[in-house]
């Protein structure tokens, strides 16, 4: 019988779900930030003010934890298998540096918007 993994169906979901939040709003940050922003349309949205504002309210600071989070996790696991399909199948190395990383970005995202 196979060892099973406890730990792969936690950092898959982490996973999946940051690829289902990227997909949903890298094509709306890109037309934000990337047409309209520049085309002098929506010129207020990614104003100093706007952002605080969004990060200084509870329900903003949830939905950027949420999305920040699940980005970097997206990442981590993204990269993990980037590595091993380059070869370097130090799983043990991967593994720490990859979602360490995932981790750290995490819990700094979370002190940064609770000192907002």
């Amino acid at each position: 019988m196979m060892h099973r993994s406890k730990s792969k169906p936690i950092f898959w979901g982490l996973f999946a779900a940051g690829g289902t939040v990227s997909a949903f709003l890298a094509p709306v940050m890109i037309l934000i930030a990337g047409i309209l922003v520049p085309l002098g349309i929506m010129t207020d949205a990614l104003s100093y003010d706007s952002m605080h504002a969004l990060a200084d309210n509870w329900i903003g600071k949830i939905i950027l934890f949420g999305v920040l989070t699940l980005f970097l996790w997206h990442f981590g696991h993204r990269m993990r298998v980037t590595l091993h399909d380059l070869g370097i199948h130090n799983k043990g190395l991967a593994v720490v540096v990859c979602y360490g990383v995932a981790g750290i970005g995490t819990l700094w995202a979370l002190v940064t918007l609770l000192s907002i």
